[in-house]
């Protein structure tokens, strides 16, 4: 039997924070099994937020002194992890902060640099993961799928309720993944013009109404036509999104339970087409009581989300995984996923 201690690291682009979860790997008889042993979320700060949605825009120094600060302050983030739980660790798995990504221009970028993680924590790094995938001409997205695959075996499908909700489900023997829609990364941003960090069960939702044309105009975006290997990033939602969203003067109310309906129709859909019954719900959309309710009424099946440490920690636990598969030098990336020339291995390795 094969054992691997993992901290996984995640930083999603809902902003939440930077999630830490220490995991336990096990292969035995041909077959991978987990456990979450610890896990935690610490919050960004308004220092490192603004440091984070502006980055895009900032002069071209910029980028590597953040990159380098923000591995620094991953890696003092996991001593303290590590010493408040006093855990043997083997590694540690990073997926780092998206600042770009533009597969189809060929390039893609997580900052957290996994030698200043290294350097601080003294512990083997695994970091950035999807440039391989996206030199090959894929997406560099989603990786999730082969840690769904591996992982979690008695779904018909993963769905994520994120920054952008994403599915992962096998089709035909292989398996198949993609971005549906934005998700948090517009509801919670949404949620702020009101003073609150998100939607808690989907209140402002609740109580507002659907607008009829704002939602045609969403459900007719171009994305959605797409039927091979895709993904979405942020610049797509600057581009394509927030202006539709800005070209209609409505209540933080209807505009929530507009954007929610949108989101959930766009996941139904998916669901009622490749006739998905059993799913693992997790991401913070999977608290969020009104887009289950749509999801449910649009897809006609019964939605019960995961248990809290799955929906909270299942993308940190993910990345540990790849990072498993990239220390012992096997496939983490799929093409039958990503649209990539090959199945590939991603991940740069410090220490």
């Amino acid at each position: 039997m094969q054992q691997y201690k993992v901290i996984g690291v995640m930083s999603g682009t809902s902003m939440d924070g930077v999630d830490l979860a220490y995991c336990v790997f096990t292969h035995q008889h041909h077959k991978w099994h987990y456990s979450i042993e610890q896990a935690k979320t610490i919050p960004y700060d308004d220092k490192w937020i603004t440091r984070l949605t502006q980055l895009h825009a900032q002069p071209a120094f910029v980028y590597p002194k953040t990159d380098a600060f923000y591995g620094k302050y991953l890696g003092l983030l996991i001593n303290d992890f590590i010493k408040e739980h006093q855990i043997p660790v083997d590694l540690i798995s990073s997926h780092g902060h998206t600042i770009f990504h533009q597969p189809q221009n060929g390039f893609t970028s997580q900052i957290g640099s996994g030698a200043s993680i290294y350097a601080e924590t003294g512990i083997r790094t695994i970091n950035d993961f999807r440039v391989v995938d996206v030199a090959l001409g894929g997406q560099g997205a989603p990786l999730v799928p082969i840690g769904d695959e591996l992982l979690f075996t008695g779904y018909d499908a993963c769905l994520n309720l994120g920054g952008f909700s994403n599915i992962s489900f096998n089709k035909a023997g292989r398996r198949t993944a993609f971005d549906i829609s934005p998700c948090n990364i517009v509801l919670n941003k949404v949620a702020q013009q009101a003073g609150l960090l998100f939607d808690e069960n989907g209140r402002l939702a609740r109580a507002g109404t659907i607008n009829e044309e704002l939602l045609h105009k969403l459900n007719a975006l171009p994305y959605y036509l797409v039927k091979s290997a895709k993904s979405l990033g942020i610049e797509w939602v600057e581009k394509e999104f927030w202006p539709l969203l800005k070209s209609f003067t409505l209540t933080i109310e209807d505009l929530m339970a507009t954007l929610n309906y949108h989101i959930s129709i766009q996941i139904a859909e998916v669901i009622k087409s490749n006739e998905l019954e059993n799913l693992l719900v997790t991401g913070g959309g999977a608290f969020n009581k009104v887009m289950i309710e749509y999801i449910e009424t649009g897809s006609g099946i019964k939605i019960t989300p995961a248990n809290n440490s799955i929906i909270h920690y299942k993308e940190a636990l993910i990345f540990a995984f790849l990072g498993v598969l990239r220390h012992t030098n096997q496939a983490n990336s799929l093409r039958s996923v990503t649209g990539s020339r090959q199945d590939n291995m991603g991940g740069c390795i410090w220490g």
